[in-house]
């Protein structure tokens, strides 16, 4: 991005000044604060102490900081490289309704290729091409809510052709985009309920993968949690339990699938899916604090969005959010219940020992 739009995005330094008292991470990315007792500059959410305010001076970005003679901050990863892969993210959210390639993307970040594709997952979560398309999926959706018609959405989404739309629309939505309009009317959701170590289960899935696991007291409490997620859709109580995708999920509930894919049919945006894919990567028995979570991101600042991306799992033990914590060690909350959440870790624990 060039310098002077860069500026053009910096808020005044008394703005600027309470972003950076109140660790706001949704300012990072606008804006740089230098400190001149150490000479070190930093992200507004950098979660070291605050610096006395006479000697702080706000810069556009970490180039320019670098210019007056700072360094990059090594605790909030603000460096050299993390400052080209925002310059490369801000592109693509500026540039959503136009395919950018790799080439062009590595030369607006003044990196090569491939050292921006492996940096930017390492950073951001996804690849420049997986957030560039969770990023137009969102606007699709965006517009879609507001009553747009579906042919408006998506050439206003960046879509090239409504083929390109549909194609992706059961990877992102769940549904194509005229049921997603509708609320899913339409959608035919199968689920089966059965017996598990942690009271009774319930898994719904679509022809694409499971849209729903849930844990609960009794079979009507869950079908009704299921009506209430998918108001519209047709709901059908699977006649063979759901087979194998059922027999998966009880696995992992007992641990002995911990590492075999499930298909997923859940919608989620790119935030939720980095949070999400982290949760997933936390191994068997072991446990990470939102914060832990939030800071593998490279969001150190988000750690309530990271609790809040939590709560919104639907597909409990596929995505794993009954292994983040606090950061003191309480267990937190769960959207099935902090007792089953205890008895979860309990049980992968011992399962560890054994």
């Amino acid at each position: 991005m060039p310098a002077e739009m860069a500026r053009a995005r910096m808020p005044d330094a008394e703005t600027a000044w309470t972003a950076v008292l109140r660790r706001d991470s949704s300012s990072d990315g606008q804006f740089v604060y230098a400190v001149s007792s150490t000479g070190v500059y930093c992200r507004p959410s950098c979660p070291s102490r605050r610096p006395r305010r006479d000697r702080v001076s706000f810069f556009a970005d970490g180039s320019e900081a670098e210019a007056a003679g700072y360094r990059a901050c090594l605790r909030c990863g603000n460096g050299g490289v993390s400052e080209n892969v925002e310059r490369a993210r801000r592109y693509l959210d500026a540039h959503a309704d136009e395919r950018v390639t790799l080439q062009q993307l590595g030369r607006v970040a003044g990196l090569s290729p491939f050292h921006l594709q492996r940096t930017f997952q390492r950073i951001v979560g996804l690849t420049p091409k997986a957030y560039a398309a969770a990023r137009r999926t969102e606007r699709f959706k965006r517009t879609l809510r507001k009553g747009s018609d579906v042919t408006s959405a998506i050439y206003e989404a960046g879509y090239g052709s409504s083929s390109r739309a549909y194609e992706k629309s059961g990877e992102r939505l769940g549904m194509t985009p005229s049921e997603y309009r509708r609320g899913g009317k339409g959608m035919r959701i199968r689920y089966a309920t059965v017996s598990s170590p942690l009271g009774r289960l319930l898994v719904g899935a679509t022809e694409r993968g499971v849209c729903s696991v849930a844990l609960g007291d009794d079979d009507a409490a869950l079908a009704m949690s299921l009506r209430r997620e998918y108001p519209h859709a047709q709901l059908e109580r699977a006649g063979d339990g759901l087979g194998d995708l059922i027999e998966a999920v009880v696995e992992r509930l007992e641990g002995s699938r911990t590492g075999a894919q499930v298909p997923l049919d859940v919608t989620a945006t790119a935030f939720q899916w980095r949070v999400w894919r982290a949760l997933q990567t936390i191994p068997h028995g072991t446990t990470r604090s939102y914060a832990q979570i939030a800071a593998s991101i490279g969001k150190p600042g988000a750690v309530r969005a990271v609790a809040r991306a939590c709560a919104s799992n639907r597909v409990a033990l596929i995505i794993p959010c009954h292994r983040v914590v606090r950061s003191d060690g309480d267990l937190g909350g769960y959207r099935w219940g902090v007792e089953r959440k205890a008895e979860l870790l309990q049980r992968e624990g011992a399962r560890k020992k054994a």
